[in-house]
């Protein structure tokens, strides 16, 4: 059977409960409107938060910034930015399926957990005189 050989770079499986630094959001005369807050602390607890690299925080500080001026005065034209800019974080299902990631189940990190526990368990070994070997010659 033939595989395909270009498999995509950004697949991943994300995995609840990794530990995350969030970094606060920048300091302003104007407080941050409490929506914004409560979806930067959304953003930085989701297991997509752990795929975020140092370097992506001025781009999410731009976003922040983008659903702060929204929260104020809600316009088309900011759900329209804010939509696009969010594509690269992968925030929404959509977006999480074309960067090819997966949020784990609870299911299968039960599967991962059991399987892992498997492993260190020695393997059972035969008894002394069952030698499967011997039904195939009697």
């Amino acid at each position: 059977m033939r595989r395909r050989t270009n498999l995509a770079s950004t697949a991943a499986v994300l995995t609840d409960g990794r530990a995350v630094i969030r970094p606060d959001l920048p300091k302003r005369e104007e407080p941050w409107h409490p929506q914004t807050l409560d979806w930067w602390n959304d953003l930085w607890s989701a297991p997509m938060a752990a795929e975020y690299h140092e370097s992506d925080r001025h781009a999410l500080y731009l976003l922040a910034v983008l659903m702060d001026q929204f929260w104020q005065e809600p316009s088309q034209k900011l759900a329209a930015e804010i939509r696009l800019q969010r594509q690269a974080f992968g925030l929404t299902p959509y977006d999480r399926r074309r960067l090819e990631w997966t949020i784990e189940t609870a299911e299968q990190a039960k599967e991962r957990g059991e399987a892992r526990q498997a492993s260190k368990r020695p393997s059972p070994q035969p008894k002394a005189g069952d030698d499967p070997r011997l039904a195939l010659v009697q």
